[in-house]
């Protein structure tokens, strides 16, 4: 069978389904993955075959905010600096409107002459959907965690969805539930899961999530030292070196061993003088960070909050902007982890939290409790033996 991945230009984005794509080619099937060009060699590394597909994410927020003149003009161009409402009215233009109709465009060329059996889009990227079902070829939805939204979407986005459908010519051609009526691999355990998603009539296939990272070494000091390590990462696209600050700060008085993942956005620089026992580095391979972490501090992305849950470590959540807030409240919910709202966030605050995560051995039976709840899903080559149902 001949297989098309489809994902957003972003680490959270295509990282999920490179365990799918990876188990496909394994099983004998020709896979093809698109995505933005500046991910491309950490998909040959990973032994996968990449094609050209749609802008990256922040250059789609470049592109709804009318260019990078535009935005030095109206003020701060770091994702973080943006007031919350401003950036709510881009991303319901992005996901509806510029990342569709670019990854739309760019894949319709590449369907014609791959013309795959199947396309397996990741949720977020409604473009693959739209260019498929014009092309005449099954897809499947692929998660990257949990459904933030009612099934029915935000009213907004989905009418600004609908008109660029309109546009593209596929309004007939597609379902109107949330996965666009195609059936929906779900790497998100049910406890975690929206449970108005699950409830909403979509065809939900269960499928583990599998920890994927560009690969990297850790320094010795992190892999050799003693003492409980607490692993502290805000992403890759929302870093705050002020928030990183008031996190370490809060962890140093906990005696325990810090490793900081600053990603793209933030120099380690930027946090100023550090003890030895804290290392922060702008890459980090999260897989191995988790095996060695006691606990985890983080920003609520769905990536890292799968990843830990899987690990069966407790959390500690500063969400931020997008899906943070969603996943905090359902990691909360499980009692595998805490969380602090963004007026709440202080280093005192943070020491208390994270504290009680190392002392209080129930957020870490929750957590172990989530973690054999993954562990039972599907793993993804079972997934790939499913592909002759999604193509019939």
């Amino acid at each position: 069978m001949r297989v098309l991945f489809a994902s957003l230009g972003n680490y959270g984005h295509i990282f999920p389904l490179v365990p799918l794509a990876q188990a496909a080619q394994s099983a004998g099937h020709e896979v093809w993955f698109a995505t933005s060009e500046q991910f491309h060699p950490i998909l040959e590394k990973a032994g996968l075959r990449p094609v050209a597909a749609g802008l990256t994410v922040p250059e789609a927020y470049i592109e709804a905010a009318g260019g990078r003149a535009a935005m030095a003009a109206n003020g701060p161009t770091k994702a973080s600096d943006i007031p919350a409402e401003v950036m709510a009215h881009l991303s319901v233009k992005v996901f509806s409107s510029v990342l569709p109709r670019s990854v739309a465009a760019d894949l319709a060329p590449v369907l014609g002459s791959v013309r795959p059996d199947l396309v397996v889009y990741e949720t977020n990227n409604t473009g693959a959907a739209f260019a498929a079902a014009e092309a005449g070829v099954p897809a499947v939805s692929h998660g990257i965690g949990r459904v933030s939204s009612d099934a029915t979407m935000d009213p907004l986005f989905q009418q600004e969805l609908i008109a660029t459908a309109i546009d593209l010519g596929v309004i007939g051609k597609i379902g109107q539930t949330r996965t666009l009526g195609n059936p929906h691999l779900d790497i998100c355990p049910p406890s975690v899961q929206n449970p108005d998603f699950l409830s909403s009539g979509i065809e939900v296939i269960p499928q583990r999530p599998v920890a994927f990272a560009e690969p990297g070494e850790l320094p010795a000091h992190v892999t050799e030292g003693e003492g409980p390590l607490v692993y502290l990462s805000l992403g890759t696209v929302l870093g705050s070196a002020e928030l990183l600050r008031t996190a370490i700060d809060g962890l140093l008085p906990l005696n325990v061993r810090v490793l900081v993942a600053t990603g793209p956005v933030v120099d380690p620089a930027e946090l100023g003088e550090l003890p030895e026992r804290v290392v922060a580095l702008p890459w980090v391979p999260q897989p191995d960070a988790l095996r060695l972490a006691t606990a985890v501090v983080h920003h609520g992305g769905a990536g890292t909050t799968l990843a830990a849950l899987a690990a069966g470590l407790p959390q500690l959540i500063l969400p931020q902007p997008g899906d943070g807030p969603g996943n905090a409240a359902a990691v909360q919910a499980t009692g595998a982890g805490s969380l602090l709202p963004a007026p709440d966030v202080s280093a005192e605050a943070v020491e208390t939290a994270v504290r009680a995560l190392l002392t209080d051995d129930s957020y870490r039976e929750a957590a172990r409790g989530v973690a054999r709840e993954i562990a039972a899903m599907p793993e993804p080559a079972e997934t790939v033996a499913r592909f002759g149902e999604f193509v019939r």
